[in-house]
């Protein structure tokens, strides 16, 4: 029989973690029933584990029993380590030993899942560098000033590499834990777990509930500046050569800098906030497409409308109907 672990961080801690840990321990119980009633002999033990018998969880309002510690579980499978806020940094020497539990298990053959920011404590350990992560879009700066050595990749719901799962955010950890029921038991398994639960199966991407803010969390002054230009500018095309002319800095220099800074080339991020702006304006007014596309520079609405379905996965229609009801009302 294989194991199964359910990390419960000790300190700092959010009720996004508790809701982690129980949620990911009651779907996978939930897997292993369905599974040995279906036939099949009894797959995988699954456990709360910890530094100790008890861990205090959300800020002391709660304490949690673990099933077993790092000191008495010699081997386990598969790892799941639960959301824990973006200052984790502060409590890692306290969470020292787990992290290092975690790595040596992962070099012993086990697979390692973070959910949410739990890709902090998971990036902590080193095992993230040079390999693509997801977490919440929310502590996307945050998370890229701290790590810069990990390929964040907010936009993907599910990253898979080399053993290594990681998610977006949110309650999108559903999403994970019926992934990796798929893999760890069957299909049917998944399939049956995404209907009790009510998880949508195969997701893919979080794009659609991104907020995109642009990466201010850095020191380069003529690119922050840059950056409040492009803002300002939502209904202008606004060329990079035109923009490192405005700041006297030369292209490819200019270019280096904005994609060091932000994690986007100049051109990605005037799409991304023309696009940001678009999405408001769905959700908060009754203007048409045309009206919108106008407003945040564009005049070709095939562009648009691939632009848009690229950065939230949605169509502008689809996206409207699904945020603004009280526009697709008045159309009716």
């Amino acid at each position: 029989m294989k194991h199964i672990s359910i990390i419960a961080p000790d300190g700092q801690t959010s009720m996004s973690t508790v809701a982690c840990i129980v949620g990911a321990n009651q779907m996978f119980t939930e897997a292993s029933a369905y599974y040995t009633a279906a036939g099949h002999k009894p797959a995988y033990r699954i456990e709360i584990v910890g530094l100790d018998k008890e861990a205090d969880l959300g800020n002391g309002l709660l304490t949690i029993r673990t099933h077993t510690t790092i000191r008495q579980l010699a081997k386990t499978d598969l790892i799941l380590i639960p959301a824990v806020p973006d200052s984790f940094d502060k409590n890692l020497e306290k969470n020292k030993l787990l992290t290092e539990w975690i790595v040596q298990q992962y070099k012993e053959g086990a697979e390692v899942a973070s959910m949410c920011s739990g890709a902090f404590m998971l990036a902590s350990t080193g095992l993230l560098d040079s390999r693509k992560c997801s977490t919440h879009w929310r502590f996307a700066d945050t998370f890229k000033a701290q790590f810069p050595n990990v390929d964040l990749q907010t936009d993907m719901l599910i990253t898979d590499e080399h053993g290594i799962y990681t998610n977006g955010g949110g309650y999108s950890f559903l999403n994970l834990v019926i992934f990796l029921i798929e893999k760890y038991f069957d299909r049917q398994t998944a399939i049956y777990c995404s209907k009790v639960f009510q998880v949508e199966i195969d997701r893919q991407s979080q794009s659609a509930f991104t907020i995109f803010s642009g990466q201010k969390l850095h020191g380069d002054d003529v690119v922050r500046q840059a950056q409040a230009y492009i803002e300002s500018k939502l209904d202008e095309r606004i060329s990079t050569e035109a923009l490192s002319a405005r700041f006297a800095v030369g292209r490819r220099n200019f270019d280096r800098r904005f994609i060091k800074a932000t994690g986007n080339t100049p051109t990605e991020y005037a799409q991304r906030v023309k696009i940001e702006s678009a999405k408001k304006a769905f959700e908060t007014t009754r203007k048409t497409i045309y009206e919108v596309m106008y407003e945040v520079g564009y005049s070709d609405l095939k562009a648009f409308r691939e632009l848009f379905r690229r950065l939230t996965g949605l169509s502008p229609l689809e996206y409207r109907t699904k945020y603004n009801k009280e526009a697709m009302a008045g159309l009716g």
